[in-house]
């Protein structure tokens, strides 16, 4: 998410009531989650685990909730609680108007685009030419989708991203910013979802082909040409690369790539990245022949056994 007009590290320090360590000058001109900074951008850290990934990210500016030795290109924000900060930096940033009717005025809508009865679209998307939208698909606010593009009936465009943050007493929502991206000749199948990023976008790119009952999470990157087969689950943060093909009921783990060409099985359970060009089975998934020869080792185990029982017994 990029901020409409900069702001400086120290008034932003001084807004949200913190101590800072950095230049006072800098001009901090975004804020996005760890995985997808870019410098300028203040990005938060609130877990051991992840200091050293939080100091050595491409982000300027961290808040962060221990007092550490500033990185030299680091500018450090100091809070007991860095993710409410992060969430008041975002929700003071975000806007929303609820919808009075099914299309709003401000959604631009290209020639030759069919929208059929029921389709809900929302506040400033954008949909290319020669478009079909089938019956009761929503398009929440900010989607951008190019033209030649077909989604299919009761798929759901934009909602929230699914990331929480375990309290003592319950999970907190953290609010969604970013915006889903769908590029030209791409078609979607009935009964998706497609979660926005939370603080950058969900991509879905040219030419790829989604069957039904597919769910995409939050800043996820499709790449071109690719094909996603029914009720395939992919986490947050996934990259899937050009003319990657995923079969059937596959679960994908979040933040990780899925080579150019690469194939997974169906019912495939992904738990790493996956190299280029090479076919996947199993779970976890790794190179189909292998994992061919261990279901038949398996197999053929209980057979071992009885073979090594009768030698004993003679």
């Amino acid at each position: 998410m990029k901020f409409e007009k900069s702001i400086k590290l120290r008034d932003l320090a001084t807004h949200l009531g913190c101590e800072f360590d950095g230049d006072p000058e800098l001009e901090v001109t975004g804020i996005n989650e760890i995985h997808v900074v870019e410098k300028g951008d203040i990005t938060f850290v609130d877990h051991p685990k992840y200091y050293d990934m939080a100091l050595k990210c491409a982000a300027s500016v961290v808040i962060i909730d221990k007092k550490v030795d500033k990185p030299s290109d680091k500018n450090l924000i100091f809070s007991d609680d860095p993710f409410t900060k992060f969430k008041q930096i975002i929700t003071e940033r975000m806007s929303f108007t609820p919808a009075t009717k099914s299309e709003s005025s401000t959604a631009k809508i290209g020639k030759g685009t069919v929208v059929q009865p029921g389709v809900f679209i929302g506040e400033n998307v954008t949909i290319g030419e020669n478009c079909l939208l089938h019956a009761n698909t929503v398009i929440y606010q900010d989607t951008i989708i190019g033209n030649n593009v077909i989604i299919h009936s009761n798929t759901t465009i934009g909602a929230d991203a699914f990331y929480l943050k375990r309290r003592t007493e319950a999970y907190e929502k953290f609010p969604s910013c970013g915006r889903v991206i769908i590029h030209d000749d791409v078609e979607i199948g009935a009964g998706c979802t497609i979660d926005k990023g939370i603080t950058n976008d969900t991509v879905i790119g040219e030419g790829t082909k989604l069957d039904n009952q597919v769910h995409v999470g939050h800043d996820t990157v499709i790449g071109k040409h690719c094909i996603v087969a029914a009720q395939v689950g992919i986490s947050g943060i996934v990259k899937i690369e050009d003319f990657a093909l995923i079969w059937g009921q596959a679960g994908i783990d979040r933040n990780l790539t899925i080579g150019k060409g690469a194939i997974v099985l169906a019912q495939s359970g992904v738990g790493k990245s996956l190299e280029d060009g090479k076919k996947y089975f199993g779970t976890p998934a790794g190179e189909a022949h292998e994992k061919m020869k261990e279901i038949f080792i398996i197999k053929r185990v209980q057979e071992i056994l009885d073979r090594l029982d009768k030698l004993e017994d003679k």
